[in-house]
């Protein structure tokens, strides 16, 4: 029994620091636009998204895992993990990095398989493994920050339509031609996109002494501190009034309210507060946002369609 709890919390602490960031938001993603799948012209299945919550959440941390792993274990991202996060598995010692190599691919084999027993989030999955190379192996996460936040708007709307698949028990039907849902889940996703390449920097306020290590170029490092605070900063406020705005929700409207505050807390926090501590709560703020952000769908009082 110590042996498989010592392994299940190697397990968790691979993931740990993305649970606000991915896992919590992204499940809360799936969960409530697929009960609101008719907004987007799409057909009920007869299934309860609410129920299928466990499986959302396991489909969301299964296909994390091997990113996560992959993320962690070449020499750069160990020198980065003990100036930032030195209570990684493979800073403490926990895994050998022979084990992780392995542990990594047999996930990444695993996570197509646990899709299709889901009934959802197939195409997804393979589009994951395909991300996380790109951003790990072949310089996605160090080069350009654009690029960077690109590839990680690409691999948040993976998990976000692979989430809300699993939530229906049923694959979208999107294309690549923008027909087949409706225009407007698929406008919605574009939103969501552009939120992550115009914000998704706040997480890297925190680690720039690690990032600066690795020779990482994120956008804080190569623009500078004060000017990545106020792109996110404009950015934000941006999003704040453009997604409930998007929904059809009025100004004075508890939707409209509770993003653009939310927006506005993310904004004073990113320009006034600027030590390590303080940027990590402000990350977490902003993940909270982001987490409103999504439930607009079914709490506005008129629906894009």
């Amino acid at each position: 029994m110590d042996r498989v709890t010592f392994h299940a919390q190697t397990l968790w602490l691979f993931t740990f620091s993305d649970f606000k960031t991915i896992v919590i938001p992204i499940t809360i993603f799936g969960i409530i636009n697929a009960m609101a799948a008719s907004s987007y012209g799409i057909p009920s299945t007869g299934t309860d998204p609410i129920w299928r919550l466990p499986l959302v959440f396991l489909w969301v941390w299964a296909n994390l895992l091997p990113f996560a792993i992959n993320n962690q274990k070449t020499p750069l991202s160990i020198t980065e993990d003990l100036a930032n996060k030195p209570w990684r598995p493979i800073p403490q010692g926990r895994i050998s990095p022979g084990q992780v190599k392995v542990l990594m691919l047999c996930l990444y084999a695993a996570t197509p398989l646990i899709s299709t027993l889901l009934a959802g989030g197939l195409r997804q999955s393979v589009a994951l493994i395909l991300l996380g190379t790109w951003y790990n192996n072949f310089g996605g996460a160090d080069g350009h920050p654009i690029m960077r936040n690109a590839i990680n708007a690409l691999g948040y709307l993976c998990f976000a339509s692979g989430a809300m698949e699993v939530s229906l028990a049923s694959p979208l039907p999107i294309n690549l031609s923008g027909s087949g849902s409706g225009p407007g889940l698929l406008q919605w996703l574009g939103i969501i996109a552009g939120i992550i390449v115009t914000t998704v920097h706040t997480q890297d306020m925190e680690d720039q002494e690690g990032d600066a290590l690795r020779g990482r170029r994120t956008l804080p490092i190569v623009v500078g501190d004060t000017c990545a605070r106020w792109i996110t900063a404009l950015s934000v406020v941006i999003w704040g009034i453009c997604c409930p705005t998007f929904w059809g929700a009025a100004p004075g409207s508890m939707a409209f309210i509770m993003s653009f505050e939310f927006a506005i807390t993310v904004v004073i926090r990113t320009l006034m507060y600027r030590d390590v501590p303080d940027d990590k709560l402000t990350f977490l703020v902003w993940n909270m946002w982001f987490s409103t952000v999504f439930i607009l769908p079914i709490c506005s009082p008129s629906r894009r369609v």
